[in-house]
């Protein structure tokens, strides 16, 4: 039964529409939440997101009732605390308040104001003839399940996948290196028993779309009346002596098996001589946790700077700066020769040579220089149109795939139209582990509510490299010719707090934010409605925190 708790030196509320605070709650240790006010009433939620944990009095307010993080862009709905996009997957309590007596309560569990989150409990035992299977276990696959059986999908949801793991948070593996499976896995393998999903280890070698059937490497036939593809990307080695899988301790990274062998080759000692191939994400991200951990460690790049091809030299020089404060040292505009054998055993890496000749002492090498659609057991089939470039699939605003019936593709295999500020429609293949998460709740919700219109969001990523970048937009439709950098971007004096604005003539495409919250999910809102400044209004000083998010949303 629902309790009355004081909350801790408030007389009364005053608060405008999109107003919120933090209070309080007596009686309770550490106990808070958070009030805002949304169309005329005061709401009361947990106060962190459910994701990672943040504050979420700092995250943006919409028009359409819905407050974001301002970390990485979750989503809850105010006037329930239910979760409206990725990559938050437990939603919040919500809880009554009264004003009476000269103070202020919430009503509701003290078990509930303690947790700070609605932990979901989705128990189902499939009972209809409905059958999802999912190829795959990434982001995309998790938005799916979670979204389906939290809508209240009650057929069968089998996931089948190499990993012979539960879902993990993938992002960790680059940007940490994290190796335990229990820091790593969103949930329990007894929530999915729960939830009666069925995580199959196996491989998928074809699909028979006639008679909608799933097969695999074991023999084994999965027939299903909805199919999402999520099979995600495969990395590669270069195709170059002693880099292509030819000496041992030379790494990929995609996989919680990839980080194990990583770190068992690195050890815990640090001063290992590691040589990281790609200026890239993965590179950055992978060279700055090793540097962090002590170990001498150089990236190779072909861009004059980092990231240069998606944030610009600009922007990709005070990335550069950050690592080599960490002790990164970089080897930008270079080409890869070869790698050598180490002279104590021929067998493993020992250096890696450069074109121009420089050679690099390398204990271990981890090459991140991009991944291909992991589409390999579709190609063979006349069923199916894949993408003339990269064998990715192409799907329309729903992600159901063209020319086929009940059969969806979501994540780094699919390609999609971009409706997103100057994409116009376009087709686009986005490699983020949140474009992938909200593909697999949209496509969820489609299967629910077949006549529904698909669920329409601005792409965000995020990144650690040396202080926490923020990202939402795309360039990759149809590119940038300038950035606008409000801030400080001088990483000598540790004053990097920065918002970049990438735009295309006067239209702004993407947002980068360093140290700024909640700059990139103000902008990701506002994109998402028409109403993102243009580029000379923020050459004059407009400041997009004092620009109201409306309801109405445009893509």
């Amino acid at each position: 039964m629902a309790q009355e708790f004081k909350l801790k030196g408030l007389t009364s509320l005053e608060l405008k529409n999109g107003q919120k605070q933090e209070a309080e709650v007596e009686g309770i240790e550490n106990g808070k939440v958070l009030l805002l006010k949304h169309d005329g009433e005061i709401h009361a939620l947990n106060p962190n997101c459910t994701h990672y944990g943040a504050p979420l009095v700092k995250g943006v307010v919409t028009g359409d009732g819905r407050i974001t993080c301002p970390w990485h862009g979750a989503c809850f709905k105010i006037s329930t605390g239910d979760v409206e996009d990725a990559p938050a997957l437990d939603p919040l309590h919500k809880f009554a308040v009264v004003q009476k007596d000269g103070a202020v309560y919430i009503k509701g569990q003290e078990a509930d104001i303690k947790a700070g989150r609605r932990t979901l409990n989705p128990k189902c035992q499939a009972k209809d003839s409905e059958k999802v299977v999912i190829v795959g276990r990434g982001s995309g696959a998790l938005g799916a399940m979670e979204a389906l059986r939290s809508e209240g999908f009650t057929g069968a949801i089998t996931s089948i996948a190499t990993e012979d793991h539960q879902p993990i948070d993938r992002t960790k593996l680059s940007k940490a290196l994290i190796t335990d499976l229990s820091k790593l896995a969103w949930r329990s393998t007894e929530y999915y028993k729960d939830a009666d999903i069925t995580n199959v280890t196996d491989t998928v070698t074809s699909v028979d779309f006639s008679s909608k059937k799933v097969q695999t490497e074991s023999g084994k036939e999965y027939p299903y009346t909805k199919l999402i593809l999520a099979s995600g990307g495969v990395p590669s080695f270069l195709p170059i002596d002693g880099l292509k899988g030819d000496l041992g301790n030379v790494f990929l990274l995609r996989q919680l098996n990839d980080a194990q062998f990583i770190m068992k080759a690195a050890g815990t000692e640090g001063g290992k001589n590691i040589v990281v191939i790609g200026s890239s994400f993965i590179g950055m991200e992978v060279g700055n946790c090793l540097a962090g951990q002590k170990h001498h460690v150089s990236i190779i790049g072909m861009e004059s700077e980092p990231l240069e091809n998606i944030m610009g030299a600009k922007v990709g020089k005070i990335f550069r700066a950050l690592l080599e404060k960490s002790g990164v040292k970089f080897y930008l505009g270079a080409s890869v020769s070869h790698g050598s054998p180490s002279a104590s055993d021929k067998s493993q890496i020992g250096k890696v040579v450069l074109k121009d000749g420089t050679e690099l002492d390398a204990d271990l090498v981890i090459e991140g220089v991009g991944v291909k659609p992991a589409t390999q057991y579709l190609q063979s089939n006349s069923s199916i149109k894949l993408h003339e470039k990269d064998k990715s699939i192409l799907v329309d605003s729903h992600y159901a795939v063209q020319g086929l019936k009940d059969v969806y593709a979501v994540g780094d295999i699919a390609t999609y139209p971009y409706h997103g500020p100057g994409g116009n429609g376009e087709p686009v293949r986005i490699e983020h582990w949140d474009v992938a998460q909200n593909m697999g709740r949209s496509v969820a919700h489609s299967i629910i509510h077949p006549n529904s219109k698909g669920k329409s969001f601005i792409p965000v990523f995020w990144s650690a490299l040396g202080a926490q970048l923020r990202y939402c937009g795309n360039t990759s439709v149809g590119g940038y010719d300038d950035v606008v950098v409000k801030g400080e971007t001088d990483v000598s004096e540790g004053k990097q707090s920065f918002v970049a604005y990438y735009t295309k003539g006067e239209e702004v495409v993407a947002v980068a934010s360093m140290m700024k919250d909640p700059y990139m999910t103000q902008s990701a809102e506002l994109m998402r409605r028409g109403k993102m400044p243009k580029k000379g209004e923020l050459e004059k000083g407009m400041d997009i925190m004092e620009v109201g998010v409306p309801g109405e949303i445009k893509i």
